[in-house]
Order: structure tokens, then sequence, then C-alpha cells
């Protein structure tokens, strides 16, 4: 199976559609997607082996040149991760709620793997720029404690470097916040 994740952030859509076909050329990597994100920026998602993500990376990244923003390469992704970033995430019982909120897509992503390997939590969304500004954010769930030990170590390395917005826990949220999570 798949564990590489390889994302690649520009302030050009026309460089950033480019970027993505020459990504999908240069090695075996599956486009998860490319798409615009807010605020006029593209996103390209590619996963694969290794070693094709790395390749697929360098190439999209020369491609892409100036007008790359951010990028990032996450060897051993949790299989949560992509489902998460897609809306695909199955979440049956709900406790408590861990929100965490950031200046970058790539930070997102990070933290989504970051935290969900910190504990016994389930992924609910990672949400990329999408409507929201440019920013990202990553909802999960699981029970108080592994709930606050994830949210605590998601979020430290975009703490550490000025892309935190904001975190919360919420212990025991109502049924219509809950539903609106979904």
């Amino acid at each position: 199976m798949y564990n590489t994740i390889g994302l690649i952030e520009l302030n050009s859509i026309a460089k950033g559609i480019e970027a993505a076909d020459t990504m999908v050329k240069a090695a075996d990597v599956e486009l998860t997607f490319s798409k615009p994100v807010c605020p006029g920026k593209f996103i390209i998602l590619v996963y694969g082996d290794a070693g094709s993500v790395k390749t697929s990376m360098e190439a999209g990244n020369e491609k892409g040149a100036q007008y790359v923003v951010d990028k990032m390469l996450l060897a051993n992704a949790h299989p949560q991760l992509v489902p998460a970033i897609c809306g695909l995430s199955k979440v049956g019982q709900v406790n408590a709620v861990g929100i965490m909120e950031f200046f970058s897509i790539a930070s997102a992503v990070a933290a989504a793997d970051t935290a969900v390997k910190a504990g016994l939590v389930k992924l609910i969304e990672v949400r990329l720029g999408i409507g929201i500004g440019g920013k990202s954010f990553v909802t999960l769930t699981g029970d108080v404690s592994s709930v606050k030990e994830a949210v605590t170590v998601g979020i430290k390395n975009a703490e550490e470097n000025g892309m935190l917005v904001a975190s919360s826990v919420i212990p025991s949220p109502c049924n219509e916040v809950y539903a609106n999570l979904l």
C-alpha cells in the first residue's frame, strides 16, 4: 500500500495546473486532487511509494519555480489521512472533539498526521483552504485524554513556526454541533 504523500501549494492557478500535469507524468503517483483554493492559490496532492512521490515533487517544484509557496513530503502517512482530506472519513461514536486551525495548508496536513499517530483518535476532516480564506483546519474525535494529547502533539510544530491560528478541545459536544461537523 502507498503511504507517502506529497503536497505543493502555489500562488498561481495556471502554473499549478501545469505543475500537476508535470508531477503525474514524472512518476507513478496517484493524483488525489489538484484544485484552486482561497485566496487564489492552487494545491496539488499526490500519493504513492516514497521514491515516486519524491520524483514527482521534484518535478512539480521545478515546474512551479517561483510560484511555489509551500510544499511537504510526508513519508509513512497514517491511513486515515487521505480519506479525511477527501471528506471520506467514516466516524461512528463521537466523544470529545479536537479542532486545530492553521494559516497554511501544509501545516494542517502535517498536524493531522502527527495527531492521529499520537493517540487513539479518529480524524473527522482535514479541510484545506477552500472557502475559509486559505486557512486550514483539522477535526478529530476520541476519548477526552486522547483528543487532548493528539491536539497538543499536532499543533506543536505549527505553534513553533507561527502557522497555528488556534486549537480547542470540546469534551462533550452537543449533538447539533457534532452533526454539523460531518
